[in-house]
């Protein structure tokens, strides 16, 4: 086990910790982000399966070029207070973690640039300096998200009521109910229902006075 930690925080990355949602920039190199984005908002308010959801809309983006991403990347924009969070929970003792329907291509960069500790999300399938279309391996779905929260937890001797989950889509309510505290944050109808507590504002540092 790793080195215990006083708490956990964790959080989903599109629409989040970042203000975009990464699929539908991708979308815009292959021309396609109008239809990409109505299919995100559809499983986001939870009227689709994700996995279902994100196999179809990771075919669309089949042929954009690796290089590409760059561009993606670029694009990226933290959302406001989102370093303020995480230094704030670094000077309490605790660590932070984001887990994401999204893809480590992006993640690898925006995650440590942001000072995360832990991160998981999806892998995007690459053939000829091209996506194939094709998600990598077992897609981080709702379970998926829910899981990896409790297995970091264990892994940093974080006990479940040390635990908060910041999420904006109904693929963030399962691990808002393992959660300790499940925060509602930019987020959908279905989620602001059954979240603990919502947060207005679109700024992470609303979330500091309730850091344990």
């Amino acid at each position: 086990m790793s080195e215990p930690a006083r708490f956990l925080v964790v959080l989903d990355a599109d629409s989040t910790l970042i203000r975009n949602e990464v699929i539908e920039l991708i979308a815009d190199e292959a021309g396609r982000g109008a239809e990409v984005a109505a299919a995100t908002e559809a499983a986001m308010r939870g009227e689709v399966a994700f996995a279902t959801s994100l196999r179809a809309r990771v075919e669309r983006l089949a042929g954009v070029p690796v290089a590409a991403l760059d561009r993606v990347r670029a694009r990226v924009e933290p959302t406001p207070g989102a370093e303020e969070l995480i230094a704030a929970v670094h000077d309490r003792g605790g660590i932070v973690g984001v887990v994401s329907g999204g893809f480590h291509e992006i993640l690898d960069h925006v995650a440590p640039s942001l000072g995360v500790d832990l991160w998981r999300a999806n892998r995007l399938a690459v053939a000829h300096d091209a996506l194939t279309g094709q998600v990598l391996g077992p897609i981080v779905d709702a379970d998926g998200k829910a899981s990896t929260l409790t297995a970091w937890a264990g892994d940093h001797g974080v006990p479940r009521a040390q635990t908060l989950a910041i999420g904006d889509g109904a693929n963030d309510l399962a691990m808002m109910s393992v959660a300790g505290l499940g925060l509602a944050f930019n987020a959908k109808p279905v989620v602001r229902e059954r979240a603990d507590l919502v947060i207005g504002p679109l700024d992470l540092r609303e979330v500091i006075p309730l850091l344990p």
